[in-house]
Order: C-alpha cells, then sequence, then structure tokens
C-alpha cells in the first residue's frame, strides 16, 4: 500500500474511486462464494459503477478532466467494456457459479440465469440478443470520448485518445465475436 500511498499522494487521486473498487472487489467474492447472481440491470449496473466505471474516471483524473459530459460518455465505455466481458465469459463464469446475467431479463424471456443452456435456442439468442444491443448501445454514448480526449492540451492526450479507440474497438470486436457465436456462447468461449 505504500506506493499507492505515493500514487494517490502525487497524483491526488480520488479515494472514493478507489473505495468502489475495493467494495465490488468484495461483492464479487461474495456473490460467487454464495452463488448469487444480479436481480436486474439496476443492480448489475451498480457492480460496473464500483467495479469498472473508476477505473476510467481515475484515467480521465489524470489528465484534469472532470466535466460531466466525459465522465458520463468514460462510465458508458467503462460499463459496456464489462458487460462483453460478462456476456462472453458466460461459459466460464457459469462453470465457477458466477451469475452475471439480469434474472429479471433470464425470467422475462423464459431463461434459467443458472443454466441458460437448458433454454431453447431461440430463447438463448433473444437474451444474446437483449444483452448485446444494451452493450452496443452504451458502447455508442461514449464512443465520442477519444475525440474529447484528443483535443485535451496535456501531453500524450493524442496517444491515450488513440489507445482509448483502439479499446473501444477492441470491446465491439468482443461483441462482435460473441453475436457470432449465438446461443453456443452459454456453453463455449468466443477466440
Amino acid at each position: 500500500f505504500t506506493p499507492l500511498q505515493h500514487a494517490i499522494a502525487r497524483h491526488q487521486l480520488p479515494v472514493p474511486l478507489l473505495d468502489d473498487l475495493l467494495s465490488a472487489f468484495i461483492q464479487d467474492i461474495e456473490k460467487t462464494a454464495s452463488a448469487a447472481g444480479y436481480a436486474d440491470r439496476a443492480e448489475l449496473l451498480d457492480y460496473c459503477r464500483r467495479s469498472a466505471n473508476p477505473v476510467g474516471r481515475l484515467l480521465l483524473h489524470l489528465y484534469g478532466i472532470t466535466d460531466a459530459q466525459a465522465l458520463q460518455r468514460s462510465d458508458a465505455i467503462c460499463t459496456a467494456l464489462q458487460y462483453y466481458n460478462f456476456w462472453q465469459d458466460l461459459s466460464v463464469d457459469i462453470a465457477r457459479q458466477r451469475y452475471y446475467l439480469p434474472f429479471s431479463l433470464c425470467q422475462t424471456l423464459g431463461v434459467d440465469p443458472r443454466q441458460p443452456h437448458t433454454a431453447s435456442r431461440s430463447q438463448q439468442t433473444a437474451l444474446l440478443q437483449a444483452l448485446l444491443a444494451h452493450t452496443d448501445h452504451l458502447m455508442q454514448l461514449g464512443s465520442s470520448l477519444p475525440k474529447r480526449l484528443a483535443q485535451h492540451p496535456r501531453k500524450g492526450s493524442r496517444l491515450s485518445a488513440l489507445e482509448l479507440q483502439l479499446v473501444i474497438q477492441g470491446g465491439r470486436r468482443i461483441g462482435q465475436k460473441t453475436r457470432q457465436l449465438g446461443a453456443s456462447v452459454t456453453i463455449r468461449r468466443p477466440v
């Protein structure tokens, strides 16, 4: 923790964001240990707000970008990246009793969130389409952030903007690969 203390002091990092990361880490351990899942998108979004979004906000903080619009775009990107990861890893996570499928959506579609592979192919496809459509929408909401970052006067911001654009493209590619795999994603991870 000593190096972390120095980084916090040197860069004036917002400690509540680091607290959020720890909170999400603890929640993930507890939910996995109890084989609990997420009731709905709101509960899953709250987890992402603490597990993924702080990373983007910390990076923006290093550039001195703190306006609400940039933070919202960053949150959309980070949540989308977390969601893409969840959807590509369904077969792996479910085998480990990690349940990220929103139970309410699964219930609406007649899918068991703990055993989605047992649903019909059309039910699995409908679930995957709903998940990816929402995730794609979030990524689109954040997609103009690299341009905003490239216009920032701080040294290295253009390179960081390019890196962020590549991260966005990578997330979208994971979404495409997951979509191509279709219902099989519940038993096999996309490559």
